[in-house]
């Protein structure tokens, strides 16, 4: 039968080594390494985690700042997106108007003066047309209903008609404008 002295015994000779082990020698080091070797490596260890982690931080903030900005400046897109076909409706009527006589003059100008107030507010918003008719064709930017051959060689390739106007957010395309191609 094993006691409990002599388990005990050989656990703390252990003990007794490994104690041994990390006395300091007459030169300073313990297991052959310098306590100060083992603070500088410790020291630039926890050096480097602590700017690691810092630069993790600052990249999160930064982001998160973007991704605000971002947010608040598309925030108003789905709004403008849905105003849209109101401006539509209105250049209609306006040009509908050129076909009457002086009669409606008075509601020609007034529906004028809302278009551009309502136009204006949406422009200070960010909200852009784009320029279509005689520029080249850009699937960035157009979709083409359709192709009609040139009325002149210098229309190849260019927009020969605009069918819906195109819409930009900050510069962001937020509806496409919708047109005519000379092949």
């Amino acid at each position: 039968m094993i006691g409990k002295r002599e388990k005990e015994q050989p656990e703390s000779s252990d003990k007794t080594v490994i104690e041994d082990d990390l006395k300091p020698r007459e030169n300073g080091s313990v297991n052959g390494h310098t306590v100060n070797d083992d603070l500088a490596e410790k020291y630039d260890e926890l050096n480097d985690k602590y700017l690691r982690l810092y630069s993790d931080f600052d990249n999160y903030r930064k982001r998160t700042l973007r991704e605000k900005i971002e947010q608040n400046k598309y925030a108003s897109a789905e709004l403008i997106i849905k105003l849209l076909p109101v401006l539509d409706d209105f250049e209609r009527a306006i040009k509908a108007f050129e076909t009457t006589s002086d009669a409606g003059q008075a509601l020609k100008d007034g529906t004028i003066l809302i278009f551009n107030k309502l136009f204006s507010i949406l422009n200070q918003q960010g909200l852009e047309q784009m320029r279509t008719l005689g520029e080249n064709f850009d699937t960035d930017f157009h979709e083409a209903i359709t192709n009609i051959p040139a009325p002149t060689p210098e229309q190849k390739g260019k927009i020969v008609d605009e069918l819906e106007k195109g819409y930009l957010l900050h510069g962001k395309v937020i509806r496409y404008a919708k047109v005519v191609v000379g092949s």
